[in-house]
């Protein structure tokens, strides 16, 4: 599960507010950024339950909190996401479920693809599978 990871960005404060800055070209972000969207969820709900064949995501919590459990077939690993300066990458090949744990939290996602419908593995038995292939590829 080394290849999830969890990124503290910077934060500038002042003295009205903060700021947090997710930038193409910042170093800590490991790809070029295609897409941006916001999910927003009721306190109970659960989101995601895929994985994607080629997509990198980096999640952040913009507001709220939000529980994130990354599975790569083997081992499961959980995250909290709980400050906007916190970006959990996600590569492709990890299946994720956000379970969103505070009345109306916010998840922010950005992404190294545009949307394609057909990268999407929405089925748990098909993502084992798909990663099991992977690894079979990869001992040839």
């Amino acid at each position: 599960m080394k290849s999830v990871k969890l990124i503290e960005f910077p934060v500038f404060k002042e003295d009205n507010g903060e700021l947090s800055v997710f930038e193409h070209g910042n170093e800590l972000i490991p790809f070029s950024i295609k897409r941006i969207f916001n999910v927003m969820s009721e306190k109970g709900s659960i989101r995601g339950k895929h994985a994607h064949r080629l997509c990198s995501q980096l999640l952040i919590c913009s507001n709220g909190s939000v529980e994130v459990s990354c599975d790569d077939s083997v081992s499961k690993k959980v995250f909290i996401l709980d400050k906007p300066n916190f970006g959990l990458l996600v590569p492709p090949g990890i299946w994720a479920e956000e379970k969103y744990i505070e009345h109306n939290s916010t998840m922010t996602v950005i992404c190294d693809r545009l949307y394609e419908a057909e990268d999407y593995i929405s089925d748990y038995q098909y993502f084992k599978d798909f990663v099991s292939q992977l690894e079979n590829k990869g001992k040839k």
